[in-house]
């Protein structure tokens, strides 16, 4: 058998590409940035533990934990902490709105950082069509959000910053 095209190697993995780094400001709220210094510090422990297992033949997952790690510390050195506004008039990046729907049921969005965001939990990235439907809006104001299945019509009932009453 030719050996031409076989790669000779070391054995240790390549390095697994990174993770895609958005393009949008990477603004946080103080809970997003504990929450990323937080991840990071459980990925390099975990970093430790991996490499002091006494058998190390799957390299697969300290590869995908440096990894991680590169991305981690990227979205730190990019990170743009912002305080959530006292007394907030409008919704803004770390702010809480309550709007009411036509049927007026009511749900609370979080307007936080993308990787701080979690719909399930009601926090949304700034650049997410529905925060940039809510964005400048005022308690009374009436925003359409555009959706895949059609427009929706929503009240702004309050704003609070973000983390409170969460």
């Amino acid at each position: 058998m030719s050996r031409a095209f076989v790669k000779e190697g070391t054995g240790e993995l390549d390095p697994l590409p990174d993770l895609p780094i958005s393009p949008h400001p990477n603004y946080v709220t103080p809970r997003g940035l504990a929450a990323l210094q937080a991840r990071l510090a459980a990925t390099q422990a975990e970093l430790t533990r991996l490499r002091a297992r006494p058998d190390r033949l799957d390299k697969l997952p300290e590869a995908a934990a440096e990894r991680d790690i590169r991305y981690l510390e990227a979205r730190l050195r990019s990170a743009i902490p912002v305080d959530p506004p006292a007394a907030p008039h409008e919704v803004a990046f770390a702010t809480r709105v309550t709007v009411a729907d036509d049927a007026g049921t009511e749900v609370s969005y979080e307007i936080v950082g993308e990787d701080e965001a979690d719909p399930a939990q009601g926090r949304i990235a700034p650049h997410a069509p529905l925060a940039r439907s809510l964005m400048r809006a005022r308690v009374g104001d009436v925003v359409v959000w555009t959706r895949p299945v059609g427009r929706m019509e929503l009240e702004v009932l309050a704003i609070t910053p973000a983390g409170a009453g969460a």
